[in-house]
């Protein structure tokens, strides 16, 4: 049996076991980028703007960030851990009271779109009451119709 792998385009890469860059990162490891406070909050509204535009996925790759350091600067944000911080004073954790005032934050803010869900269908309820009683009193004054 011949073997026709010798015309094969593969066949022209040669393999000699190692790697074609000694050094893959010859100017050593990258250097973790950090954010101030202040780049937290631009690239949140950034993100969130982008999101109501359904480019929330995009202006991640395009900035090179993750979906979960939005979810973390979000949570500090609203704890209001990053307001008013400088650039390198440290964020740590919220604490017990701004942990509760962001809690109750995300309840009011529950609470109002709650509202107003119960506001927009009692209007609609509303209308539709006033139309079925139209509808039943102009009912009761038409002349009943005469059989052929």
């Amino acid at each position: 049996m011949s073997s026709t792998t010798a015309s094969s385009p593969l066949s022209a890469v040669t393999d000699d076991g190692g790697m074609s860059n000694p050094r893959p990162r010859a100017d050593g490891p990258s250097r973790r980028r950090s954010f101030t406070p202040e780049q937290k909050l631009a690239h949140l509204a950034a993100y969130e703007a982008a999101c109501e535009g359904q480019q929330g996925g995009a202006y991640l790759r395009r900035e090179g960030l993750y979906s979960s350091l939005m979810s973390e600067w979000r949570r500090l944000r609203d704890a209001g851990v990053l307001e008013g911080k400088t650039a390198g004073e440290a964020i740590g954790r919220p604490s017990a009271e701004q942990a509760e005032i962001a809690r109750l934050r995300r309840q009011l803010a529950a609470s109002q779109q709650k509202l107003a869900t119960t506001e927009t269908a009692l209007d609609i309820m509303g209308k539709a009451h006033a139309l079925l009683e139209q509808i039943s009193e102009s009912a009761d004054t038409e002349q009943p119709r005469k059989k052929r």
